[in-house]
């Protein structure tokens, strides 16, 4: 996979396929490949002409371990995917996260929309206000022994999914802690870059779609049915209403 720099950070990613670019903002204690290689979001999109650039966030997959939370800051990871763009010589793109890929999207349509067509928040409601999902339990979770010792269940489904991907949980541990920072009510009603709001409807991580929706003026909620946080991912009926709203920017 090719990679590049911002500053001193080594960040990998992927470039595939030929049209409108969106580019792909993977979950926590995941990868471009495990995000969105593996759920076919890479292919799907490609079938239907778009350019698709996904990067390994810092800290995880091919990208560079850091383990000082304060490289963790949401603003740097944004800052990140600029200097992906700004490598790749896209101006502007449609954007899709998931989960803390979704706040580090919407951190960028609040700071930088000239860079956005459009955004997608999977995964994500109103948490990005208000907070919930994984916590100190998970990092704790992370650096713990073996998954034997871990008794908290969102611990225990973190570590677990860290331990299948081989992720760097030391690393994994240090992005928790320093990732963390919410929105405020105020940022996120700033937001104009048109937006999709994609939720479980059994997620019990990424809080409310609708009342994200609430706060964001003009922004659409799709509803993902008897989906969980982790079952979300690679589910038809969000492939296919990322697809149709896509299809409405243009």
């Amino acid at each position: 996979m090719p990679s590049f720099h911002n500053g001193n950070v080594e960040l990998a990613y992927l470039d595939d396929g030929e049209g409108d670019p969106i580019v792909l903002v993977h979950g926590f204690a995941s990868s471009k490949i495990v995000n969105w290689v593996y759920p076919t979001w890479v292919s799907e999109l490609k079938k239907n002409g778009r350019r698709v650039i996904a990067i390994d966030n810092r800290g995880h997959g091919e990208s560079q371990k850091l383990y000082d939370p304060e490289d963790y800051h949401i603003g740097s990871m944004a800052a990140d995917v600029r200097a992906l763009m700004d490598h790749l010589k896209i101006e502007r793109a449609d954007m899709m996260g998931y989960s803390m890929g979704a706040r580090i999207t919407a951190f960028l349509a609040q700071s930088h929309p000239e860079r956005l067509h459009c955004a997608i928040l999977g995964g994500l409601g109103i948490g990005l206000v208000q907070g919930g999902g994984p916590g100190e339990n998970v990092a704790t979770a992370l650096e713990a022994p073996s998954l034997d010792d871990v008794t908290d269940p969102v611990g225990r489904t973190f570590r677990a999914f860290a331990d299948q991907t081989r992720s760097d949980r030391r690393a994994l541990a240090a992005c928790l802690r320093g990732s963390r920072r919410l929105m405020s009510e105020a940022d996120a009603a700033s937001i104009t870059v048109p937006m999709l709001i994609a939720v479980g409807t059994a997620d019990e991580i990424a809080g409310s779609a609708k009342d994200l929706q609430a706060i964001v003026g003009g922004s659409q909620v799709l509803d993902i049915p008897n989906r969980d946080h982790m079952r979300a991912v690679g589910d038809k009926v969000y492939k296919t209403g990322v697809l149709e709203f896509l299809s409405q920017q243009r």
